[in-house]
């Protein structure tokens, strides 16, 4: 149990540093939101069910969601169509 740990960890600082080094806002959040279930996996090992459920409700699902509108209300996601109007390529 202790290696799975350990590993898990490693997972968690990883995660953490990934999303800090990467350059796109949407990759971000998905890494954001591995790092809410690795650490709600985490509070399950540790024995803390009620914070394991907070964490995977709130930390990658409602934080998740409201990131992901959010990105989508300043146009930070751009759909195809419209790049390639940008571009000139139609």
């Amino acid at each position: 149990m202790t290696i799975f740990m350990c590993i898990l960890l490693g997972f968690l600082v990883i995660c953490a540093i990934a999303a800090s080094l990467s350059k796109s806002l949407l990759n971000t959040i998905l890494i954001f939101m591995s790092y809410s279930l690795v650490m709600s996996v985490i509070w399950i090992l540790l024995e803390s069910p009620d914070l394991a459920i907070t964490e995977a409700a709130v930390g990658a699902g409602v934080t998740t969601v409201l990131f992901l509108v959010t990105l989508k209300k300043i146009h930070a996601i751009i759909k195809k169509e419209d790049s390639q109007e940008e571009n000139g390529n139609e």
